[in-house]
Formats: C-alpha cells, structure tokens, sequence
C-alpha cells in the first residue's frame, strides 16, 4: 500500500507533498538584522512582522513532530512568547530562523516526552485497575493539513512511520526533508556536527522504509 514510498526519491519528495504550493516567508520586508534590532527594542509592530513572517513555518514544523493541529498550535505560540520575552538573550550567533527553528523543535520534544511519561502513568494505572473503558486513539488517521486530498493515504502512513522514529532520527528527518533545511542548519539547530547529521538522516530514511515496507 505503501510502495511508493519505498524509495529514497519518494522519501525526499515528501516536502513536495505536504506543501506543494508553499508560501515564501514574509518576514524580508525590512533586513533580519534591522528586525532583530527593533525587537530587541521592543518594537510591537516588529513583533507582528516576526510572527506573520515565520507562524507558518513553526506551526508547520510542531505538527508534523506532534501530529497534532490543535497540540501544535498551542507550541506555536509558545514559542512566539518565549521568542518575545528572550530576545534579548538572542546573542546573533545563528541566524534568528535558526534560532526559532530550535525553540519549536526544543518544545515539541519536551510535549512529545511528557506525553511518554504519562502513558507510562497511564500503563501502570491500567495494570492495576484494568480497563477504564476509554478506547486509545489510532494516530495514523494524522493528516498534515498541508497535503492534497490525493495524497492523503500515502501522507497517513508516512506520518505514522515518521512517528515511530526515535528523537533525533525524527527531528532531522523533519527538518531537513519535510521544512527542506539545509543539512548544515539543521545541525546548528540541533547543536550537532554535519556529519553527525547526515548518518542520523541516513538511518531515518533506512528506518522510514521498513516501517513503510511493514505497513504493506
């Protein structure tokens, strides 16, 4: 059923599919440095600016880490806070997409391993008082809301795949195939090495393709 993603020229495409008619970034309205600098300031209508600029990349981002819209939507603006109220620590190091890259990516983590701790709450309350009667919830019905109505079957299995990934083999496939980074980006993001990078991409993709195979 999944076949046509078995290959790494489908698994490299899949940006193509999720967001076949993506929208530039806005914020190029006036420099990134004159940006900052206004944020820093505490410039209100900056701030507009920032987030009409790069919602759209953030939100895309934790919901394909979270697999959920509402979930993600709710990190979208948690990031934007954190953004706000740390700007001054933003030290021009890394460009400031990398840097909001790494907050989205830092607290879509930290959701997806709180949801880990309280399933293992959740199994030992089973184990010792059985069934509560509550039916789990299948996520492989995820759909990126970005995906043509086409592609949608093909998208749900490649998601569910993607969600069975560990950590970080999940986020670089993330950022580098589904947002389209740069390998070098995604490795400043993730306070990795190019090459630590590029091995931890190449068992994503090798990892994704069995999983898929799998779901035949």
């Amino acid at each position: 059923m999944c076949s046509d993603f078995a290959g790494e020229n489908k698994i490299t495409s899949l940006q193509k599919i999720v967001f076949p008619n993506a929208l530039p970034c806005a914020a190029n309205q006036i420099s990134i440095d004159s940006l900052v600098q206004l944020l820093k300031k505490g410039d209100q209508l900056a701030f507009r600016q920032l987030v009409d600029g790069y919602q759209q990349r953030v939100l895309s981002t934790a919901m394909s880490m979270v697999q959920d819209l509402s979930t993600a939507e709710d990190i979208t603006q948690e990031v934007f806070v954190t953004v706000y109220k740390s700007i001054l620590s933003f030290n021009e190091k890394s460009t400031l997409s990398t840097w909001i890259y790494r907050i989205t990516v830092n607290k879509c983590l930290d959701h997806l391993r709180s949801q880990k701790r309280q399933k293992r709450s959740g199994f030992l309350t089973e184990l010792f008082h059985h069934d509560s009667g509550e039916e789990a919830i299948d996520k492989r019905d995820f759909v990126h809301p970005g995906v043509l109505a086409e592609n949608r079957e093909k998208a749900q299995y490649l998601f569910a795949a993607i969600k069975s990934l560990q950590e970080n083999q999940k986020t670089v496939f993330i950022l580098a195939h589904i947002e389209e980074l740069p390998q070098k980006e995604v490795a400043e993001i993730m306070g990795l090495s190019l090459k630590a990078v590029e091995s931890l991409l190449q068992r994503a993709k090798g990892n994704l393709r069995k999983l898929l195979a799998e779901m035949r």
